[in-house]
């Protein structure tokens, strides 16, 4: 089956690719249960059904917060882990001349 997509106007175009963006998708939601059907087969081998399985999953590891590591000597209740964008309070102390190592935890 040939397209010569050089002769096709814009329309049949267009038309042609909401029709395979809609193939497309119909093809994943059948490969998606043909995957489950044969996970749940194999799960069935060795005596489990997949709820079972996935109970056990390993959740992914939470990311930490990172450790302040400068405050504000004016208000020890602003912290700044040094990363990202300075917060207003340490350029201000900067601009007043105070020094960073000043500010440290």
């Amino acid at each position: 089956m040939a397209i010569s997509l050089e002769k096709m106007s814009r329309k049949e175009l267009l038309e042609l690719r909401d029709q395979v963006e809609a193939a497309l998708k119909s093809a994943e939601k059948r490969e998606r249960k043909e995957a489950l059907k044969a996970a749940e087969k194999a799960a069935a081998e060795f005596g489990f059904s997949l709820s079972e399985l996935s109970e056990g999953a390993v959740k992914p590891a939470k990311a930490s917060k990172t450790k302040a590591k400068y405050k504000n000597p004016a208000n020890p209740e602003q912290t700044w882990s040094g990363r990202g964008r300075k917060p207003q309070w340490v350029h201000d102390a900067l601009n007043a001349g105070a020094d960073i190592a000043d500010m440290e935890i």
